[in-house]
């Protein structure tokens, strides 16, 4: 049996140190390892290769004559879902439901800072900010917040919001566990109707055909003009001119956004200068503990790959999450 690791294209958190400790564990498993670290090398590695660690371009994919399983690196898994290897019988998992902790932070670091000034403090640097200030914040005890997407992100925005005294309500399109925090869960038809009633909205669910350029005019018509949109998944969720109009026009109060519809985001693209705008450059996903939970996650479904057992976070490719 023989693991491939395909070096290149991995979030900053796995490094060195995780690339020798995944083919450490392989090793010792008694596979064969083979490290490519340029297209060439993976491409004749992955020809015998039972199964593969980090991305897998298409051109390397085909490839593949004997793979089976498929460790993705990063949550999100859209750049894999190109339809040769949708129609294959590759098993994909990923860090689904492994970053929770770090992105629901950062989405709270986002709200706080639209509802409570700071955006404006850090951009006018005047002490008489502080009367615009005082006059436009508000406590987010006894608002409401729709979750966009209850996964493991999902969930972990819940439970912070509730912490905070917010009633919780959410949307996915899948009959997941409702926790005790979250006072109803809804389905995607109820989409407008959730949004007709936040304060608050963050986006949380993976990009998917059903997810693509979901927030576009007609959602933002929905919106309340005081609520807060923040976004920590994908860009495309959103589409830009929409959101651009929505912030421009009043339809929403502001936007706090750590991924955008177009990534780097231009220089000229007026969500820069939007004084009700703030934008991190898709840093949510940070954590110092991320690479280790990665290699974790691979020990374990190696072990159960091995044995045949079913493999923690599997993607459902056609859905796309």
């Amino acid at each position: 049996m023989k693991l491939v690791i395909l070096v290149g294209g991995f979030i900053p958190e796995v490094g060195e140190p995780q690339i020798q400790a995944v083919a450490e564990i392989a090793a010792a498993a008694g596979l064969e390892v083979a490290i490519a670290r340029d297209r060439e090398t993976q491409m004749v590695e992955v020809e015998e290769a039972d199964c593969a660690f980090g991305r897998l371009p298409a051109e390397v994919f085909a490839r593949a004559r004997r793979l089976q399983w498929l460790q993705s690196v990063g949550a999100g898994v859209d750049p894999q879902l190109y339809p040769e290897f949708i129609a294959s019988p590759v098993v994909l998992t990923s860090e689904k439901g492994l970053v929770g902790n770090q992105l629901s932070e950062h989405a709270f670091a986002h709200l706080l800072a639209l509802t409570r000034g700071i955006n404006t403090a850090i951009r006018e640097q005047r002490w008489d900010a502080r009367f615009a200030i005082r006059a436009a914040a508000w406590e987010l005890s006894g608002r409401t917040m729709a979750v966009i997407g209850l996964g493991g992100t999902g969930v972990e925005v819940a439970r912070r919001a509730a912490a905070f005294g917010m009633d919780v309500l959410a949307m996915d399109p899948e009959p997941v566990e409702q926790p005790p925090f979250v006072r109803e869960r809804w389905g995607t038809e109820r989409f407008h109707d959730l949004l007709a009633i936040a304060d608050a909205v963050v986006i949380t669910c993976p990009l998917a055909p059903a997810s693509r350029g979901m927030f576009d005019a007609h959602a933002f018509a929905r919106m309340r003009p005081h609520c807060v949109l923040v976004n920590v998944s994908r860009g495309e969720v959103v589409e830009m001119e929409a959101l651009i109009t929505a912030l421009r026009t009043g339809q929403i109060a502001g936007a706090g956004l750590d991924v955008t519809p177009e990534e780097p985001l231009p220089p000229d693209n007026p969500l820069w200068q939007m004084p009700n705008v703030i934008i991190t450059f898709h840093t949510a996903g940070a954590s110092p503990h991320r690479g280790d939970r990665i290699v974790e996650r691979f020990r374990r479904n190696l072990d159960r790959f091995v044995a045949g057992a079913p493999l923690e976070g599997v993607i459902d490719k056609v859905k796309g999450y």
